[in-house]
């Protein structure tokens, strides 16, 4: 069953939370994002209309109007009331998950779901902060959402399972195939991404070869559809330093961030975003 929800909340607007909206707005779904103040919210709206205009030029069908009447933009989490699955995208931060979660939750009808889209974060650590943990699942985009095929599914141990195989249904439903794991730190994706992204950052360290042509290796000998340190820059290098430390700290110390991570995130170099990490984004 491909069937989604007919109301969907977004929590935090920004390029994960914008594609996410995006994505359900696509697929006919009304969508309310929920941003932290006036400015925020008329930026989020923005991404979203931006990239509603790209979707219409590679050919979807109908028009902007159509589409982005279907979206509201709100400082308010009063406004989730309505919806039937609420998801979180705000930045990886343990406080900021929870306390995001805890309201979102607060104004939740009694059978909402609501989903996180942690790439690493526990969602069983989550769910034991929460008042409802079996209607709490994890839902990971991949940036860039709109492009992305994939979309992970991470069922806690309280999670129901009919609530994953409702899951499997939206992901269907936004033309996108779902994997469901189990919570494990850094799930599938985020622990092999990472995993792959730090040994190719040690590999540029210590002189084995230039970023590009580690890349090259893995996109051309391997078929990856970009290679780890450009994908790094376009998650951003922050974002993977943070799931790099968590891990660590889980995992042990083959999670370890490299320093040259460390020192590239501290001069500013965060990738794409910033306009400079591995390439030039200028």
């Amino acid at each position: 069953m491909s069937q989604l929800p007919a109301r969907v909340g977004v929590i935090g607007g920004g390029r994960m939370g914008a594609g996410i909206a995006h994505a359900f707005l696509v697929s006919g779904a009304e969508v309310v994002v929920i941003e932290a103040n006036i400015d925020a919210a008329a930026a989020a709206a923005e991404r979203i209309g931006v990239s509603v205009d790209k979707s219409l030029a590679r050919g979807l069908p109908g028009t902007r109007e159509e589409i982005l009447e279907r979206l509201t933009v709100s400082t308010g989490k009063d406004a989730l009331a309505t919806v039937e699955l609420a998801v979180e995208a705000v930045p990886e931060l343990w406080d900021l998950k929870v306390s995001t979660l805890r309201e979102a939750e607060s104004h939740l009808a009694e059978g909402a779901v609501l989903a996180s889209n942690t790439s690493s974060l526990s969602i069983d650590g989550l769910a034991a902060e929460l008042e409802r943990p079996a209607s709490f699942l994890g839902l990971h985009f991949f940036n860039p959402v709109p492009a992305s095929k994939l979309i992970e599914v991470v069922a806690g141990k309280a999670t129901r399972p009919e609530l994953v195989d409702a899951a499997r249904g939206w992901v269907a439903g936004l033309g996108k195939t779902a994997v469901v794991v189990n919570d494990a730190p850094g799930f599938a994706s985020s622990r092999l991404g990472v995993a792959l992204a730090l040994e190719a950052i040690r590999m540029v360290e210590s002189g084995v070869a230039s970023a590009e042509d580690i890349d090259n290796a893995m996109v051309l000998g391997y078929g990856h559809a970009s290679g780890p340190l450009k994908t790094t820059d376009v998650v951003g290098l922050d974002v993977r330093l943070d799931i790099a430390e968590y891990l660590a700290s889980e995992l042990g110390e083959r999670f370890a961030p490299p320093q040259l991570m460390r020192d590239m995130v501290a001069r500013g170099e965060l990738g794409q975003k910033s306009g400079k990490g591995f390439y030039d984004w200028r």
